[in-house]
């Protein structure tokens, strides 16, 4: 959530990053959100000055009785008592006022950062760096829901039958390359010096506000109604909530967390190839990676992220690039996103596995996350995430670029893990 007085101090400016992310009515937002504003804090001083005025008066009623002056003393009385009243409407026109504010300031997403490129769709985004040889699989090559029919490792018709589509039924090498993936990534994580979390994988109204998927989300998550609980859509919704409301001491930052869980995403139940088998799922495994740094600090973090999943990617052997995200193809939350892309040699297409993304302040703001400034004042940190990694369509690409005659090579690094070294 963006802070009012940066809104206030630097309007045209917001006005004009709102403009990059193609935000509708940013001026007609800012302006009725300002006139809110304005308004709030006028019927704040009105309310302190009535309570003020109600305080004194009370004040003067015992020496007016002391002095014997009691005519006078109960129009004073009778003055605080209407003071009070007044001060009970005020403070309901206040809280209305505040809520309508709050209602406003929330429907505005983050600003991009200023190295954010201009742009409305993913065919927009800038390359910005590029890993590893295209694969020349030849004509014999065949996608990766034909493979895994073939060696019958995964299942989406048990799936279906079981849930519904897009929950697919992982069976033998199938299942063990799955768990083999999540804990390779899990141990590079700790080597890295993340702290493993294993967090809730339900997430009430509070958390989803905190990190940004409430009120913009709702759609895209799993409710279960009886309970007012929702299924995450990610490990960083559970993990940064752990500091919701916390304020954090400079020596112990930065905090670096990582945690696997089963996401859920509501809204993968679309037609067509660049969504089918493992390539959108309503459920799939990842590992994701938490931040939260001094702002100082965070742009360093979100490079040094980056080219941690990079060296992930690298040693899974697969050819990937590196995304800077537009304004118009930006998260709600972000201030700045790098997507890792790898390429499908037999879908013969770039696939987004991973994205890292600076959230700056806007997700603090929301968790009343801070730290203690040299001052002893309270500050806002800075939040990242990213995924390091998400499976399906990690999945998907080692079983189209290693297919051979004989099987599907796993990675070399990947064998300790499954104790085989061919699908087959």
């Amino acid at each position: 959530m963006l802070q009012l007085n940066f809104i206030r101090e630097n309007t045209e400016q917001v006005i004009k990053a709102l403009h990059k992310k193609h935000f509708k009515q940013a001026e007609e937002t800012v302006a009725d959100l300002l006139d809110l504003d304005q308004r709030r804090r006028q019927a704040q001083n009105e309310l302190d000055q009535t309570l003020a005025k109600a305080n004194n008066l009370a004040k003067e009623i015992g020496g007016l009785m002391k002095n014997g002056q009691k005519e006078e003393a109960e129009k004073a009385k009778a003055e605080a008592t209407s003071l009070r009243e007044k001060s009970k409407v005020l403070e309901e026109s206040l809280k209305e006022l505040e809520q309508k504010q709050q209602d406003v300031l929330v429907t505005l997403p983050n600003l991009p950062h200023s190295s954010v490129p201009e742009g409305r769709s993913a065919e927009d985004n800038e390359v910005v760096y590029a890993h590893g040889a295209i694969p020349e699989l030849g004509p014999e090559a065949v996608p990766h829901w034909d493979l895994i029919k073939k060696y019958d490792i995964i299942d989406f018709e048990l799936g279906n039958k079981i849930t519904g589509a897009g929950f697919p039924v992982y069976k033998g090498k199938g299942a063990k390359l799955q768990r083999a993936l999540i804990q390779f990534f899990l141990d590079e994580a700790e080597t890295a010096g993340y702290t493993e979390i294993q967090p809730p994988i339900l997430i009430n109204k509070d958390s989803g506000f905190g990190t940004g998927q409430l009120p913009d989300k709702e759609g895209q998550m799993y409710y279960a109604t009886e309970d007012e609980l929702y299924l995450i859509p990610t490990a960083e919704v559970p993990i940064t909530n752990l500091y919701r409301d916390v304020i954090l001491e400079p020596k112990s930052l930065p905090v670096k967390n990582a945690g696997f869980t089963p996401c859920f995403r509501r809204e993968a139940g679309a037609w067509g190839a660049h969504v089918r088998g493992l390539n959108r799922l309503h459920q799939f495994d990842k590992v994701e990676i938490v931040r939260i740094e001094l702002p100082e600090n965070s742009y360093n973090a979100l490079e040094e992220m980056s080219k941690y999943v990079q060296g992930l990617l690298q040693k899974l052997e697969l050819p990937y690039r590196v995304l800077r995200l537009c304004g118009g193809d930006m998260g709600f939350t972000s201030a700045l996103t790098y997507d890792m892309e790898v390429y499908s040699g037999a879908q013969q297409r770039w696939l987004e596995v991973s994205s890292v993304s600076n959230f700056e302040t806007y997700q603090a703001n929301r968790l009343k996350l801070r730290y203690r400034d040299e001052n002893k004042k309270t500050q806002l940190l800075h939040t990242l995430n990213g995924s390091a990694l998400a499976l399906p369509r990690i999945v998907a690409s080692i079983l189209e670029n290693n297919q051979t005659p004989e099987g599907i090579r796993i990675p070399k690094v990947l064998q300790p893990y499954t104790k085989f070294d061919m699908i087959s």
